[in-house]
């Protein structure tokens, strides 16, 4: 069975530094505009960006770096618009909200960043975490770790007791009373100020649980969470500062 390759993964593996320009010879490519596979194609790079798509196997210049995919099958990446890369779905998910430390989970969040990646998501959106989840982007961004092109919230913003208040199910001595900076809002005032709080965080966009999820702690997720006055506050914050 021939391997897939995602175009950009492909990229990564042969080096992040590059020649005059990049030749992927490949023996069968999806160019997502096709209606069928195209074969012994050649993608040209140059810098970062596709050049062009040409037929055949082109012959690379003096300097050119050419990979030879021709028993591979390369195709676009993929995207996940729905990711969280702190962490991943397990038996103990709920209960090391409360034995790890941000550290841990910057430290794992970089193996399942690797992970995606190289399954073939060139670009996933992270729309709830920590605010690890910006440190990642930052660090991939930067080249200092492999991983996708982020998009990121940081943290989602929650009412009292809905989808994304972090403590929701926790014991009472154990759950205070998180705020804004928590992404927890009560009141347009609050709004404004969490939105705010994710902007000066670094995030690209604003999450909010409007009701609950599926895996929320929460008692109902059925029934709207915010208010329309907050909820205006937040759409209106949002856009003053795009």
């Amino acid at each position: 069975m021939k391997k897939i390759l995602p175009l950009f993964v492909a990229l990564c593996c042969a080096g992040s530094a590059f020649a005059q320009k990049t030749i992927l010879h490949c023996g069968t490519l999806i160019d997502g505009i096709s209606g069928k596979p195209r074969q012994q194609m050649s993608v040209i790079i140059e810098g970062k960006k596709i050049a062009s798509v040409q037929t055949g196997y082109v012959a690379g210049g003096p300097g050119d770096k050419v990979i030879d995919l021709k028993r591979q099958t390369v195709m676009p990446g993929w995207m996940d618009m729905h990711v969280h890369l702190e962490t991943e779905t397990s038996k103990s998910a709920y209960s090391d909200k409360f034995t790890q430390n941000p550290a841990d989970l910057a430290f794992q969040s970089v193996r399942y960043a690797e992970r995606t990646l190289l399954t073939g998501f060139t670009t996933v959106r992270d729309l709830g975490g920590t605010g690890v989840n910006i440190a990642l982007r930052n660090a991939i961004n930067k080249g200092l770790i492999i991983g996708p092109r982020i998009f990121t919230a940081g943290k989602a913003i929650a009412t009292t007791g809905g989808h994304a208040d972090p403590t929701n199910g926790f014991r009472k001595d154990l759950m205070g009373d998180p705020g804004p900076e928590a992404g927890v809002v009560n009141g347009p005032d609050e709004c404004r100020k969490a939105v705010r709080q994710a902007y000066k965080n670094g995030a690209d966009l604003i999450k909010i649980t409007a009701t609950g999820g599926v895996l929320s702690v929460a008692k109902d997720g059925s029934s709207p969470q915010f208010t329309e006055e907050e909820l205006k506050a937040i759409v209106s914050t949002a856009r003053d500062y795009t």
